[in-house]
């Protein structure tokens, strides 16, 4: 099989906790005739699985390496801490990291949150994924503070969140490799920013079609005047005839050298 030959295809991954349902949905709607493949790929693992061209793009959380990949930065979401039901938190709407100081705040290998300083108090030890660490609030170890997605993916009947005010926050981004923008990128770059099908980069919008001729009462075309002449066949911006009897372009009723004729009078 040949190059020219290969049905095109787009490889789409994505990370945890971010739902690419709608965009993918509309890509089937515009692009039916080329698949578009979900790669589920660990947060951490995401930049790598771009550079290697494991996939076309990716919905990323960041920072990703920017020497090699391009990013358009999606949304920002809410921090929470997932807790116990029955924790003291659950009392209150939402909270400060001061408020978690003397918590025991797990922090996971895969955490997606870039700290400055670690809140609370830090676990025994690191587990290895948020589902390891979700287990462990439950099992009453400690809290976790995540993005809010994250905490929807593993929700528990045993738990709830709130939210935390000023912990960093992650933002979601469309990223590709840099020297890969292809035609395929673009119209999933127009189907995130919103664009309409005529508005979509490498699409050319429908020219406008002209007017259909005006027709009088037989069905004959009427055709415009043309520049410089009076509709009514007069010269444009001319004067208006007056009435019958009168010279053009003199007085009413008189003579071309604008001269009034009188009543003849009799010779004696």
């Amino acid at each position: 099989m040949t190059g020219s030959d290969v049905s095109p295809s787009f490889r789409l991954a994505y990370v945890p906790g971010v739902t690419p349902t709608k965009w993918v949905r509309i890509w089937n709607e515009r692009l039916p005739g080329v698949p578009l493949t979900l790669v589920a790929t660990p947060a951490g693992e995401a930049s790598d699985v771009l550079r290697d061209r494991g996939a076309d793009a990716g919905l990323v959380r960041l920072p990703v390496d920017r020497t090699v990949l391009s990013a358009i930065p999606l949304y920002t979401e809410t921090t929470v801490v997932v807790i116990p039901k029955d924790h003291v938190v659950a009392a209150v709407d939402e909270v400060s990291l001061e408020d978690l100081a003397d918590e025991t705040v797990l922090h996971p290998l895969d955490d997606t949150l870039v700290w400055e300083q670690l809140p609370g108090e830090p676990a025994f030890e690191r587990p290895e994924t948020t589902a390891d660490a979700v287990e462990l609030v439950a099992a009453g170890i400690g809290v976790l503070v995540v993005p809010q997605s994250l905490a929807r993916l593993h929700h528990r009947k045993d738990l709830t969140y709130r939210p935390v005010t000023d912990a960093p926050e992650s933002q979601v981004a469309l990223s590709w490799p840099e020297d890969e923008t292809t035609d395929l990128v673009e119209e999933f770059i127009g189907i995130v920013r919103g664009r309409t099908v005529n508005s979509s980069r490498g699409r050319t919008a429908t020219p406008p079609q002209p007017k259909a001729a005006r027709t009088d009462k037989s069905g004959a075309a009427r055709q415009k005047p043309a520049a410089g002449k009076n509709p009514r066949g007069g010269a444009k911006g001319g004067t208006k005839p007056g009435p019958k009897g009168a010279a053009k372009g003199g007085p009413k009723g008189g003579s071309k050298g604008g001269a009034k004729r009188g009543k003849p009078r009799r010779r004696p």
